[in-house]
This record gives structure tokens, sequence and C-alpha cells, in this order.
């Protein structure tokens, strides 16, 4: 079962609907408080290697309580905290009118933890507990909020948020200008999709849901995690490389060789059987000495019945890749484009500059052709600003999907899939910020499709692709290059299938 993500204001539905049928807003507060202080003291015995009593009584904890109920979630971890045998001073604003807060705040006193009404911090602790804002913030922070999150991110210890780093936007990951930068985030409830896409990751950490009450019929997701277990199918023994597909990588301007050459050794790497490139033939002599196994057509030697007979050989199309946006990348365009459109057999990828032209040139896209803007891609695509893009990524998508059609990959940091559903890619890394990533990509979708077609589906690949990138980065992230992610990509499928056979 994936994974599911929520918008803010369904998860907020749902626990109102909760409360209406009589169930206490403490008793859920007190809940979910004790639930995270019983994981926070595993992770601090763990984290400091307490082995005693004694040990667990000199880490300081500081808690950063606002003034709604995300503040009383602080106060009760707070206590239950102190009653845990560790010192905890709480560091609040000015007390909210929240009748639950306020119980949580007389809890608190109870158990006489220090609460100062400030966050002056003139001592170090072991950890830092955010709990400022939550889910409910969806306004730019003011000045003074601003300054007390980078005194709260300039403070030492494991720093550890609740419910969403505050300052983070619940549903599209920016910050607001500035937010949290969490080691730990223990949401409340639900999964909330800003932890994962556009610049969450940056804030969230690793994170933790904390969900205690029943689902109701009401309550829908927005989004499922796309799982990092991928199991793909044996080959057959009696295989041949007419089995596993034939890919066609198109593109390649006479000034831009590299992009084609990385999707089809791309496409190799995840398994096709066999990859032609259609290209500029000044780059055939680079092609076949770096790549031997690779096919070459010149892509100014073909006429239209050539590019219909070729497009009939194979099983899926890689379109786009250095493709150029000059006059005669315009003329290539309207070559193959309508062709490879028209199939309802081809699998196809389009990408780089195939998605500069479709945007000039607007044009309902089948269900098996796959589009992978990057934001810039996306903006000119929609006719927005990337700023416009990143602000709601998920909105993005989703407006992509209704003008063309199709399937669509956002790429960027969380990258979101939609497919009849939408998908978050929760891999990747930093690293694989870098030209060619997405040549190795589209070459990566299209290997995949052509030998599985529905058996696979686009977020698994996609996800496949982070994956090789994140076991590319174990050497590190400065310098990460796309040319090396062939080694990667063979390892990552080798290494699924090997998993699935072992059961």
């Amino acid at each position: 079962m994936h994974q599911q993500v929520y918008h803010s204001r369904d998860i907020q539905a749902w626990e109102q609907r909760w409360f209406s049928e009589q169930n206490s807003a403490y008793g859920l507060m007190q809940q979910v408080a004790w639930s995270i202080a019983q994981r926070l003291d595993r992770l601090f015995k763990s984290e400091f290697q307490l082995k005693s009593s004694s040990h667990i009584s000199k880490i300081r904890i500081a808690v950063w309580c606002g003034a709604g109920n995300n503040a009383g979630d602080g106060y009760c971890i707070a206590s239950y905290l102190k009653q845990c045998g560790y010192q905890v001073e709480i560091f609040a604003s000015a007390i909210g009118h929240s009748t639950v807060l306020k119980r949580a705040v007389e809890y608190a006193q109870q158990n006489e933890v220090l609460i100062h009404q400030n966050f002056n911090m003139t001592q170090s602790f072991d950890c830092q507990i955010d709990a400022l804002f939550g889910i409910g913030l969806n306004r730019d922070l003011n000045e003074i909020w601003q300054a007390i999150i980078q005194n709260y991110n300039h403070q030492s210890g494991l720093k550890i948020s609740i419910d969403l780093p505050s300052g983070l936007n619940a549903n599209t990951g920016q910050p607001l200008p500035c937010a949290i930068r969490a080691d730990r985030t223990f949401t409340i409830l639900g999964l909330k999709a800003g932890l994962f896409t556009g610049q969450g990751k940056e804030y969230s950490g690793q994170v933790d849901v904390v969900s205690l009450i029943p689902k109701d019929q009401k309550l829908k997701p927005i989004a499922q995690l796309s799982s990092t277990q991928i199991q793909l199918p044996q080959r057959q023994a009696f295989g041949h490389k007419g089995s596993y597909g034939h890919v066609l990588v198109v593109g390649g301007h006479a000034d831009m060789g590299g992009a084609v050459m990385m999707s089809a050794e791309s496409a190799f790497s995840a398994g096709a059987g066999k990859v032609t490139i259609v290209c500029h033939a000044k780059h055939h002599t680079a092609i076949l000495a770096r790549s031997p196994n690779i096919m070459i057509r010149d892509i100014n030697a073909l006429n239209s019945m050539d590019i219909q007979a070729l497009l009939g050989q194979v099983d899926a199309v890689c379109f786009g890749m250095g493709l150029g946006r000059d006059t005669w990348s315009e003329q290539q365009f309207f070559k193959w484009f309508p062709q490879v459109n028209a199939s309802e057999r081809l699998e196809v990828v389009l990408d780089a500059d195939a998605l500069w032209f479709l945007a000039l040139n607007p044009i309902q896209l089948r269900s098996n052709v796959y589009a992978t803007p990057h934001p810039g891609e996306a903006a000119k695509l929609l006719n927005c600003t990337v700023k416009d893009i990143e602000s709601d990524r998920i909105d993005a998508v989703q407006q992509l999907q209704q003008k063309y059609a199709g399937q669509w990959v956002l790429k960027g940091a969380g990258s979101l899939i939609l497919q009849d559903e939408l998908w978050i890619c929760t891999a990747g890394n930093a690293g694989m910020g870098t030209g060619g990533m997405g040549d190795v990509l589209a070459g990566m979708i299209a290997s995949l499709k052509a030998q599985l077609h529905n058996i696979i589906q686009l977020h698994e690949i996609v996800t496949l692709h982070a994956l090789a990138g994140d076991y590319l980065a174990e050497k590190g992230l400065w310098g990460l290059q796309a040319q090396h992610m062939n080694e990667a990509v063979y390892y990552v499928v080798n290494h699924t299938v090997e998993q699935d056979y072992l059961g």
C-alpha cells in the first residue's frame, strides 16, 4: 500500500469531523504529544547513547511554542519529556485564546516545566523542538517571526519539528519566506504534500507520521508517495534482443550531440534490446566511438515515408533531446511529431526542445505520451514564470495535463508524476541538478516502457532514475555527472530484479 498524501484543509476538515462526533480535542492533543514524546525518548536514547536515568537527566531540551494548537502539542510534549527525566524548558510567545492550548499550558505548569515568555536563548541545548505554527500557516511571516525562525536555525542541537517545519507551506513546500530546518519532522494525522515537493525536503528532514484517529470516507488523498521498493519481472531464459524493445532516440542538432548519446546509453543501461539514434550525421563518429552497440541514422536524409517506416520498426520514441530551437529544428519537429503523436502503438517520451515547440503549437497528447519538463519548460508550456510553477508545483502539473493531456513528470526536488493519479517521488538528491540528467531519465522511460509497457508505471521509472542518482551520490554530491549514470542505472534495475528474485 502506497503512503497517501493530503491537502492541509482536508486534514483539518477530517479533524473537525472527528471532534463533531464528541471526541475530545484536548484528548487528541494529549495522545499526539504522548506518542511523539515516546518516539523522542527512543530517539534520544539512541542519538545520545543514554544508558541510565542519570544520563537522561543531563539532556537539555528547548521547546519553542507559538500561540496556536501546534504550541499546545509542544507544551504537552515538554510535560511528558519532563516526566521521562529530561531537562526541559519552553520558550514561548504570548499564549493564544484556545481552550485546549490553555489546558496544555496549565499541564506544563503543573509538571513544573520552566516557561520563558520570550525566545532569548542564553544557553545551549541538546535538542530544539519546533512547535511554533504547524499546518495553519498560509501567509508570509512578518519580520519578527522571520527573526525568531532564523534564531532557531542558528541554535545547536538536534532539530525537531512538530507537524510541519514552521514557516513551510504545508501544500506547496515553499518557505514563507523562511522556515525551520529540521532534522526530523513528526507530522500529525497524515502526510502533507509540502513535506516532499518543492523546497520541502530541504526543511523537513526525515518524516514520521503520527496517525491516531481512523480515516473516514470523506478524507481523500491528493497524491501518493512513489515506493522505492520496485519489482521488475525476471527475464525469460529464451529471450533475445527483439524481446526487450527497440528504442528510437530523435534529436541531435548539429551543435548538440551529447543529449542523444546520454538518452541512448541510458536506454541500453535500463535493459533495452536495441537502440537507434536519429541525429545530425556529424555526431555519428563520436556516437560509434563511444557506444558501438547503438545504431545510427542521418536525420537529414529521412523523408516522411522513411520516418513512417522507421517508426513501424520500434517500440518507443524518445524525442527532443538536443533538437535545438532554430528554423531547422522547427522543420524537424513538424516532420516527426505529427507521426509520433498519431501512433496508437508507440510509447513516446517528449523532452527538452520538443516541449519548446509543443508550447508554441499546443496539441493534445495521447495517453501513452510522457512529457518530462523541468520548471523552466513547464513555465513555457503554461505561459507563466518559473516562480509561478514553483509556488504551487501540484497545481502546475495538473494544469499541464488539463491543457495538453498525456502523462507528465514535473522534474525537480520531489518530482511530481501525473498519470491517472498524482505521485510524488521521494528519492533523489541535490547532486542530480546537473546538465544531462533529464536526458538520462527520458532514455530510461523510453527503455522500460518499450520493454514492459503497462507492467511498469511512469512514477516507478522516475523513482528508479532517482535511486540511480542516490547510488551515484554515495561517493559525494559535488561533481556528479549525468554521463556517469549508466553504471548506476544498470545497478539499480538489476538490484531491483535481484531483490524480487530473492524474495
